[in-house]
């Protein structure tokens, strides 16, 4: 049985920042340092670097049963670190080291594909191979995600979750909004509304209210999603762009509306069922965090560990509480048995006409030098 828990301990953890779920975790982050490009770390503890939000918590104990049970299975103990909150944030904390060759005190780090970090860190070189001899469960890796354009063959990635970007709002602030051109141009949202700071996600959902292909980039449908974000900022319709940090003030109500992240939506709604998601009407997009090994990790502990996490139950445990899209078959499967409704949760599993709403964001785009230097000059990067 999969053991839920009320939302609010999650949201309370959204709203303070950056957590380190273990005492050795705070003394391994206040060491610095870290090991150079080899395979091997120098500590005995796996420390992972995650989101806020992102991992199953016991309301009672403060602990993540899944790493509990890893350590209890493994014997390797974890530190867990809640300290991404947006790609380029994190990217721009770690460049320095990894940069130099140095390792950043992390077995594992999650990135998105929607970001230009996983596949510009495989082509630096800043990232270690799997270990897939240790890692039997990759077999129950969907097929959807076995092969993505910055990783062909999952040599040095294997998605976290997946999610969806679309529409969050209070519907005790506002009437439903239901299209990005309500976002960026409503006057009664004038100076109460977020964008996310990462490309993909909002000027995707901008190319598709310009009825745009977010998944095919040109300069023409490019520059065409950016002005009407640039107008909105100018005119201070956009209070500013975030990362994850969108949660806290949209649960207390000082935001009305965000563009927000599903499975953020579902925990918070949870606490706060005046909160509601919606994918806009022109369409939304989807994405997937990676796990990633950074130079100096260790990637035998690493494989382990997601090797474990690759097991259905253990995702299933995970995925009932995160609410994201899980990325291993079987996962429904187990949450079935438990909570039928859950398992029938779009925004966890969706069908294919929900997929059918959704679109990726073009590759080769992200990593444009002229998009990148546009994009920053508007967010004030």
């Amino acid at each position: 049985m999969i053991n839920r828990m009320t939302r609010r301990q999650l949201v309370q953890r959204g709203a303070a920042g950056v957590t380190i779920l273990s005492l050795p975790g705070l003394l391994a982050a206040c060491g610095g340092g870290g090991g150079g490009g080899g395979g091997g770390g120098s500590s005995d503890t796996l420390r992972f670097a995650n989101w806020q939000l992102y991992i199953d918590i016991d309301e009672q104990t403060k602990k993540s049963p899944t790493l509990q049970q890893f350590t209890e299975q493994t014997g390797i103990p974890v530190d867990y670190f809640e300290e991404i909150n947006s790609n380029d944030e994190y990217f721009g904390k770690i460049q320095g080291p990894l940069s130099k060759g140095d390792g950043i005190d992390r077995e594992i780090i999650v990135l998105t594909d929607n970001s230009r970090y996983p596949g510009l860190m495989i082509q630096e070189e800043w990232l270690l191979p799997l270990d897939k001899d240790k890692i039997p469960n990759f077999e129950n890796l969907i097929p959807a995600q076995q092969s993505p354009p910055f990783d062909p063959d999952r040599t040095y990635s294997l998605p976290w979750q997946s999610g969806m970007t679309g529409i969050a709002y209070n519907e005790k602030l506002t009437s439903p909004i239901t299209s990005m051109e309500q976002v960026l141009t409503d006057p009664k949202l004038k100076g109460k509304v977020t964008l996310l700071n990462e490309m993909a996600d909002t000027v995707g959902l901008v190319m598709q209210l310009n009825g745009d292909d977010p998944a095919t980039v040109t300069d023409e449908t490019f520059e065409a999603a950016l002005a009407p974000i640039q107008e909105a900022v100018d005119n201070g319709q956009i209070r500013q762009f975030t990362g994850n940090d969108y949660t806290g003030p949209l649960t207390k109500g000082d935001l009305v509306a965000a563009v927000a992240w599903s499975g953020d939506l579902v925990q918070l709604q949870a606490d706060n069922d005046s909160l509601k998601w919606n994918v806009p009407a022109d369409g939304g997009m989807i994405w997937t965090d990676n796990m990633l090994i950074p130079l100096g990790g260790d990637v035998d502990k690493a494989s382990t560990f997601m090797n474990f996490v690759y097991d259905p139950v253990i995702a299933a445990q995970i995925a009932a509480y995160v609410n994201y899209v899980p990325p291993v078959s079987g996962t429904k499967e187990v949450i079935v048995k438990s909570d039928p409704d859950l398992a029938n949760n779009q925004l966890i599993f969706p069908d294919d006409a929900t997929l059918a709403k959704v679109k990726q964001f073009d590759a080769e785009a992200l990593n444009n030098p002229d998009y990148i230097e546009q994009w920053q000059a508007v967010t004030g990067a």
